[in-house]
């Protein structure tokens, strides 16, 4: 398929993990791909082993400034962005009373603050009809679970705001969300196998998922197959919510 040929893709978050499976898939498909990420080691290696159509930027998508550079990067080389996936996120651990007030605002400005940063700086490049934005959230905006509180309160408002740009920006710019429930990324490295089974269990499906699986869904959302589709959430999570939500 070649869903996405002449169009051009940002991917936030892209250096491993979902975002990179992303970036490889929008690729393959005929997208030329920015990735933005922090990592700017893990990153140049990613967009390296992705190919030529794969381009790397250190971002941090907290920073107004790293996303106004990325716009008038892709405007001087592309002239419009197509696709716009916000899939960049941090999580710290613990309880509100627990967190300090830095680590919350961390992980609602990496989250969060860097879905509406990326709408505001991208909005003038995306076009009068077609653009697609895809947020990712997380099966934590919809079931709670101890210690989550600012990773939670994070992707709740990821899944809120986009629902909101869909409204703002429509006609011309549909607004999705992916929901990832327990898929196998780098993240789950240092989990032991205790761990993974017990999450493993919490799905129906009984395993957990694959980054390629949430990406083929972001895919599938960026793509004109879901031209009639916007303001949607799209679990991708094996049944983790039906039994926790």
């Amino acid at each position: 398929m070649h869903r996405f040929e002449g169009k051009t893709a940002v991917v936030t978050g892209g250096a491993k993990g979902i975002g990179a499976a992303t970036a490889q898939r929008l690729a393959s498909e005929g997208a030329v791909v920015y990735l933005a990420d922090i990592d700017r080691e893990q990153g140049e290696q990613t967009a390296a082993d992705l190919g030529p159509n794969v381009h790397f930027v250190q971002c941090d998508v907290a920073r107004a400034a790293d996303w106004a550079a990325l716009a008038a990067q892709i405007e001087g080389a592309q002239g419009n962005v197509d696709v716009l996936v916000s899939n960049a996120y941090a999580i710290r651990f613990g309880a509100a009373h627990e967190l300090g007030e830095d680590d919350w605002d961390r992980v609602l400005d990496v989250t969060l603050k860097a879905l509406y940063l990326g709408v505001k700086a991208l909005a003038p490049l995306l076009p009068e009809a077609g653009g697609a934005v895809v947020a990712v959230s997380s099966v934590h905006a919809h079931a709670s679970f101890p210690g989550f509180a600012a990773y939670a309160a994070a992707k709740g408002g990821v899944s809120a705001l986009a629902r909101q740009l869909a409204i703002e920006y429509a006609p011309a710019v549909r607004v999705n969300t992916v929901v990832p429930g327990p898929i196998l990324t780098p993240q789950w490295d240092p989990v032991p196998a205790e761990g993974i089974a017990d999450e493993t269990g919490r799905t129906l499906l009984g395993r957990m998922g694959g980054a390629e699986e949430v990406a083929a869904a972001i895919a599938f959302l960026a793509s004109d197959e879901a031209g009639f589709i916007t303001g949607a959430e799209l679990p991708v999570d094996g049944g983790w919510l039906i039994r926790h939500r």
